[in-house]
């Protein structure tokens, strides 16, 4: 039994050719979900590494479209099914209820469903990073940015205010609010870093992917680097924007100032990564010499 047919090498168009109301349905589905995330998760802070993972991660499976010809080997049609068959209930539940997360993620369990039906479970493999690395478009639930956030945000700002008490500026800390001088100043989410360590995570990542093809021992060692990385650079950050307005006033701390000081620390701390990397580079030799030595 096959609801569609599907060869590898037929390309985009062949598929939609051979069959249209498969494809139909698959832009029906796609495409509302696709300007709900643009229009609400991409317009924020939090999400707006989500286009650049998508676009990239495409490309990532793109580039070796021919390797995924040659050795592709269809999957089970009946476990594609199934597993589509419960994408389907979770997106209808999330679309129906507002849940964006849901709603995105019944979309990229389908993708992998779909794609394990065309190339097999060995191709799907050797894909694993790819498919893994467009986990990152799916947008995080906001009870759960919240629970992560807010302590980040008090870790940041205690930092800030022990570091310019110690300097001599007048600042006290009430929870996640800063007070200096005739100022106050509350310390909102995208200053906290959970932000900066999503998107530093994905770019770093593809970089260590594109660049060095490392191993995944040396992978962890560099995202377990960027938590203290991108807490590192709010609270320089928050400090930037604490001296802004003691010094320019409010209304230029909260201006075109604001958004630069994100926008250059954010830069800091990806070339900060690239260039701890390069440090690493002894690190990195010798954990890919480990894992390509044989077993005992």
């Amino acid at each position: 039994m096959q609801v569609a047919h599907f060869r590898v090498d037929d390309g985009l168009k062949g598929v939609a050719a051979r069959n249209p109301v498969f494809m139909l349905g698959l832009l029906a589905v796609g495409i509302p979900t696709l300007v709900a995330v643009a229009t609400q998760s991409w317009t924020r802070e939090e999400g707006v590494h989500g286009p650049i993972v998508l676009a990239t991660g495409l490309w990532l499976i793109w580039r070796r479209a021919d390797e995924i010809r040659r050795e592709a080997v269809p999957g089970s049609f009946w476990l594609s099914f199934l597993v589509l068959l419960v994408a389907a209930a979770i997106y209808v539940f999330g679309r129906a209820y507002g849940f964006l997360v849901l709603e995105v993620g019944a979309l990229y369990i389908a993708g992998i469903a779909i794609a394990y039906s065309l190339i097999g479970w060995r191709m799907l493999r050797k894909l694993w990073f790819p498919i893994l690395y467009l986990g990152f478009a799916v947008p995080l639930p906001g009870w759960l940015l919240d629970s992560i956030t807010l302590p980040l945000k008090y870790l940041v700002s205690d930092i800030v205010t022990r570091l310019l008490q110690a300097v001599g500026y007048p600042i006290v800390q009430v929870g996640v609010t800063l007070y200096i001088a005739q100022y106050q100043l509350l310390v909102e989410d995208a200053c906290a870093g959970l932000n900066s360590i999503i998107s530093l995570t994905a770019i770093g990542l593809f970089y260590i992917y594109l660049f060095h093809n490392a191993s995944w021992r040396y992978a962890l060692v560099l995202v377990a680097l960027v938590l203290p990385i991108a807490i590192l650079a709010n609270v320089i950050r928050v400090i930037i924007l604490v001296l802004i307005t003691y010094y320019l006033g409010d209304a230029m701390a909260q201006g075109y100032l604001h958004d630069a000081a994100g926008i250059v620390t954010f830069v800091s701390a990806l070339l900060l990564i690239f260039l701890i990397d390069g440090l690493l580079t002894p690190v990195r030799r010798l954990l890919a010499r480990s894992s390509d030595a044989p077993a005992a």
